[in-house]
Order: C-alpha cells, then sequence, then structure tokens
C-alpha cells in the first residue's frame, strides 16, 4: 500500500462497526462509512507535515467483503516534488469468500474461511497496482476479528516491484474504558521480495499502521461506534520500496491525531 497516513486496507473500525444489516437472502447484508482527519509531523520522502481527509466505505455481501478509502493529502502549504501541494491516493479491495459461493463452511484450525483476495491501487502520479492472492479469516481470542491476506504484487507498467509477495494481516481489538471503550485496529503490509529492472530498485518493506481511538460518541451519549478521537501511528521501513540510506532518509516513524465519524 502506498497509504501515509490512515488504516487500510480493510479498515477495523468500519468491519467492527458495521451498519445496515440485511434480511436474510439479500445480497448486502451491511455497510458502513465514515471521513477520518488526520494531522501528523514528520512524515519522509513526501513533505514532512501532512494533513489527511479520508472517505473510507465498507460492506459484506452475499459472496464476500469490499473496502475502498480515497485519501486526500495536504502537504501544508509545501509543494512534494511530485504531486504539488495535494495529492489523491486510494486502495479498493474487494474479497470473494469460497465458503459462501460454495455454500459450505471451510473451517481448519484457527481458520474461519478461505477467500480470494485482491486490491487496486491508483491515484495521482505512476502508482497503480494490481494486487491478487489468497485470504484468511482467523478466529483469534480476544480479536474482534483478524484477517491474514496474501497478495502477489503487479504494477501497472514497467516499474519495478512486479511479482512480489506482500502479507497483510488486519486486526480489530475492543477494550472497556469506563462506560466507553477503545478500539485498537489496522494493518500491516509487508513486502518481503526485492524487484529490480531497467527503470531501477525497488526494495523489500514493511509498512505498520495501527490506529487507537476512544469512544468519545459512546461516552457522550451521542452513539456507540459513530464518533472517535485518538491517534494514528505509521511506521513505514523502506517507504515506497525506496532504500534507507545516509543521504536519503526513507525509514519513517510518525504519530498523528485523528477524528473518526462513521455514518
Amino acid at each position: 500500500m502506498k497509504r501515509t497516513c490512515t488504516s487500510l486496507m480493510l479498515a477495523g473500525s468500519l468491519l467492527a462497526g458495521g451498519q445496515a444489516m440485511a434480511g436474510e437472502g439479500d445480497l448486502l447484508l451491511w455497510q458502513n462509512n465514515s471521513l477520518t482527519y488526520l494531522y501528523g509531523k514528520g512524515f519522509k520522502v513526501n513533505p514532512s507535515i501532512q494533513q489527511t481527509v479520508t472517505f473510507e466505505h465498507a460492506d459484506a455481501w452475499k459472496y464476500g467483503d469490499n473496502f475502498l478509502f480515497v485519501d486526500k493529502i495536504f502537504y501544508n502549504g509545501k509543494d512534494d516534488a511530485s504531486a504539488g501541494p495535494n495529492s489523491t491516493y486510494g486502495e479498493f479491495s474487494p474479497r470473494i469468500s469460497l465458503g459462501k459461493v460454495l455454500d459450505k463452511k471451510i473451517e481448519f484450525g484457527p481458520i474461519k474461511d478461505v477467500l480470494l483476495a485482491m486490491t487496486y491501487e491508483f491515484g495521482e502520479g505512476d502508482v497503480e497496482s494490481y494486487l491478487i492472492g489468497p485470504g484468511f479469516d482467523l478466529a483469534i481470542p480476544g480479536f474482534d476479528y483478524f484477517q491474514l491476506n496474501f497478495y502477489q504484487r503487479h504494477p501497472d507498467g514497467d516499474r519495478p516491484g512486479n511479482n512480489v509477495w506482500q502479507i497483510t494481516p488486519v486486526w480489530s481489538y475492543t477494550i472497556p474504558v469506563g462506560d466507553s471503550s477503545v478500539l485498537i485496529d489496522g494493518y500491516m503490509d509487508w513486502v518481503v521480495d526485492n524487484d529490480k529492472n531497467a527503470r531501477g530498485d525497488y526494495h523489500a518493506n514493511l509498512h505498520f499502521n495501527p490506529q487507537v481511538k476512544y469512544d468519545l460518541g459512546k461516552a457522550l451519549n451521542f452513539g456507540a461506534k459513530q464518533l472517535y478521537v485518538g491517534v494514528e501511528y505509521d511506521y513505514w521501513k523502506n517507504k515506497y520500496g525506496i532504500d534507507d540510506t545516509h543521504s536519503f532518509t526513507t525509514n519513517q516513524n510518525v504519530t498523528s491525531l485523528l477524528v473518526k465519524f462513521h455514518f
């Protein structure tokens, strides 16, 4: 994922807070949308100070689930070398459940379902990529849910990074706190391979991106799982697959303030 400030591909708070439940036999089972504002300092490669507004959509349907996010990133008055004063980036991640398609349970050990996982990365500049591979829903005690997806990456055009593997766990964990709760959710993208072609090098990289959010809406009797405040932590080793060196730092370590509203 190229995403710099938001939770992923499959955002835990969206999946944990699904709305619009449908009746048995309906195609759409539930859906949830949210807007997030983030502010952080210390980003690498791109300008250091960033503000991000993110739209996220998640749903579950008869044969799988979908997740979409779109980031609008503002560089706090300083132009990015390639994107200018702001940029747009997004991902669409559909998954097809083999258990639902075959109408049978596919369970063994901690695995509760096997899926075909896909992601389309899009945005400004040369960022388009297509990811595909197996996905697994896991039952891990204490977690609201835990997913583990394995992708083979295919960038558009002749960029390096083709046919490399990416491992993406996605999780959600809720901790009761007084009259409310804290939600810890997020993802990790671990690209395990290097690649090289005529256009350059692509290095293995690891992007760890959890959010820690207090359910302020529940505390204020505004409504549970609707209004959150908290922080997002963004650690990215070899950001964008660029090797970290003494002359050019690409290892990113940022904590951003966060406000998130579900609707």
